[in-house]
């Protein structure tokens, strides 16, 4: 071989070599915003860098990957679904300590599932892996729970609360808790069935 040749041949190697670490980079950003949806972009424009971005999520994948989750027997999901349908009848007539309830039943099924409990952040970072879609509704239903604490949420927004915790509450159950007829129209034989969806 031609010293040209040689310097061509290293030449290719090289940027084929490239081209694959980009395909694989690629790759690899493609399966985490699948994975993270709309919590890739949060985390993103928390970091310095779209590379930390991505290294807090794989790191948040190794750490979920630790965790012992448990699925819920069929009589603890319908017990899950009746403690959130009295919620919603209750709110009428207490909002404010009906969202608090919300925030304290939603904690139980995550800590029953086998997510921490303890700090609020921790929590999030442990959840986005498998139910990244619904932590938006989940902070903001937190905000407002916090506000509500300090005597500043409106009662609509304690309504926008209760139907935020719901969307996660929904997603670690595994179906909707409750049906879609209102409660006050539901026959009472059928009070605390679990919907199918």
């Amino acid at each position: 071989m031609s010293p040209t040749q040689v310097v061509v041949t290293v030449i290719v190697v090289v940027v084929l070599a490239a081209l694959a670490a980009l395909a694989v980079r690629a790759g690899r950003r493609r399966a985490l915003r699948q994975r993270f949806g709309p919590e890739y972009d949060r985390v993103v424009a928390e970091q310095d860098s779209r590379g930390a971005a991505e290294r807090e999520l794989r790191q948040r994948e190794r750490r979920h990957a630790e965790l012992e989750l448990i699925p819920l027997e069929p009589d603890a999901r319908a017990r899950y679904a009746a403690a959130w349908e009295e919620l919603q009848v209750r709110f009428v007539d207490s909002p404010g300590e009906t969202v608090g309830d919300a925030d304290e039943l939603v904690t139980r099924l995550i800590a029953d599932r086998g997510y921490p409990t303890g700090d609020f952040s921790e929590q999030i970072a442990q959840l986005s892996v498998e139910h990244a879609r619904t932590l938006t509704d989940y902070r903001d239903a937190h905000e407002i729970r916090l506000r509500n604490e300090r005597g500043e949420a409106s009662t609509e927004e304690l309504r926008q609360a209760l139907v935020h915790y719901r969307t996660l509450f929904a997603d670690l159950l595994g179906e909707e808790p409750v049906g879609q007829q209102p409660p006050e129209q539901r026959r009472p034989d059928h009070e605390h069935d679990v919907p199918s969806r």
